[in-house]
């Protein structure tokens, strides 16, 4: 259902601390993650608690930790705790923090395939009805703009094409949302998409072994959040992702020639690294409507895009959603509610 993207991730519950007090990002992946863990425990879906450190090597990466604590701890509410460096020291499990260590215990970890599967599951047991391998070849406006409805036009790998008539339009259509937007608007309102692929590699030693999430300080210039250390429920460590700019969906392939630039980030936190115990594993597409940074502050850094498209009924596109796309889903379902009827259901 979202293989590009959510099932080729770092299978992280976001706390929401990177990207300011007043994004959408922030905004939907603090009420997102409270939602996805009341879904998770409901739906019986592998899920941990975890936490994370993030840790500063030097004064300036401190500085960006102190600033994380302002805004996200200090305007957003979330829980945050310094770790002294006698705690790194005793329980840090061979991490390394020379300038300190910030904890969030509210970051997770979560099987995104089963939590999708249960997502689909809810969404067919409710009258849904979903036609995988099928794409969207031409949309039209019914009546003003969509007054009178949209009419899709569909192609289906196993099937004749066939048209969809519906009231209301929602473009949650992930990497291709922008081509779906731009099959419908004016050429002068059309986006264009960047792609990020991030590799991940997995660690096939039996030590360092680290039972935390592990992030660098944000760096504001950077697309990404850093090469970092994740767990998977199993408790297996892999780092990752890092970002490149490719110009294919299809570009997944992991090799080698990343891995010593991968090590050599890791090292400034996890000294302990042994670089040849390193495997290529996956890889995943971001859809960034910028090149610009992951960090709010930092340079284009891009928001979300949720609304209402403007001179049109019924329809509602959302634009760029990456990370922390998959902590927020529940909450983008919630405002896309909002914004078509005015109102949000219950959450039970």
């Amino acid at each position: 259902m979202t293989s590009p993207t959510c099932s080729r991730n770092s299978q992280v519950l976001h706390a929401g601390l990177y990207y300011g007090a007043r994004s959408l990002k922030a905004r939907l992946c603090v009420r997102g993650r409270h939602l996805a863990y009341e879904f998770c425990r409901a739906r019986r879906v592998a899920h941990a608690r975890v936490g994370k450190w993030i840790v500063a090597q030097d004064e300036r990466q401190r500085r960006r930790l102190e600033d994380i604590v302002s805004v996200a701890g200090g305007v957003l509410g979330i829980p945050l705790r310094w770790v002294s460096q006698k705690e790194v020291d005793a329980k840090g499990e061979g991490v390394r923090a020379l300038a300190g260590a910030l904890e969030s215990p509210e970051t997770g970890i979560v099987d995104s395939h089963a939590f999708m599967t249960a997502l689909h599951a809810d969404f067919e047991n409710q009258g849904g009805t979903t036609s995988f391998r099928s794409h969207v070849e031409d949309i039209e406006p019914l009546g003003t703009n969509g007054s009178g409805g949209w009419r899709l036009h569909v192609r289906s790998d196993d099937s004749p094409p066939t048209t969809i008539t519906t009231e209301t339009l929602i473009n949650a259509a992930g990497l291709n949302a922008t081509t779906i937007h731009n099959l419908i608007v004016p050429p002068s309102r059309r986006l264009s998409l960047y792609l990020a692929k991030g590799s991940y590699f997995s660690y096939a030693a039996s030590r360092p072994r680290i039972s935390r999430l592990v992030y660098p300080a944000p760096d504001p210039r950077c697309a990404g959040l850093g090469t970092h250390l994740t767990i998977d429920l199993a408790g297996r460590m892999r780092f990752g992702p890092d970002v490149e700019w490719v110009d294919s969906v299809d570009d997944l392939s992991v090799g080698t020639a990343r891995l010593s630039a991968v090590a050599d980030e890791v090292r400034r936190y996890l000294p302990g690294l042994d670089p040849s115990h390193l495997v290529p594993d996956y890889a995943g597409i971001r859809p960034k409507l910028s090149r610009g940074a992951a960090l709010a502050g930092g340079k284009d850094f891009q928001d979300f895009i949720i609304r209402k498209e403007d001179g049109y009924e019924g329809w509602v596109n959302l634009l760029g959603i990456e990370s922390p796309g998959l902590t927020s889903c529940l909450a983008i379902a919630e405002m896309v509610e909002q914004l078509l009827y005015g109102s949000v259901s219950s959450t039970d």
